[in-house]
């Protein structure tokens, strides 16, 4: 995660068009590691309001993201 304002200049991508797919450079990606439980799987497209669903082994292969525990203990 970073600081909002740090989003643009070293993504390129606006709040709300972040996407793990079709980064324009590569940045470690991690999914919480339930969701190789679900069948099907929302994230952004790359585009402020537009969704893609897919399989999570197919997001995870495309991204080549991790899954893992992301949850943290307080």
């Amino acid at each position: 995660m970073l600081p909002m304002k740090d989003l643009l200049p070293l993504t390129g991508y606006i709040r709300g068009g972040c996407s793990p797919i079709g980064m324009k450079k590569p940045f470690p990606t991690f999914i919480q590691e339930e969701v190789e439980l679900l069948d099907t799987v929302s994230v952004s497209a790359g585009v402020r309001g537009c969704q893609v669903l897919l399989a999570p082994d197919a997001l995870l292969r495309i991204t080549g993201a991790k899954s893992a525990d992301l949850t943290r203990d307080e």
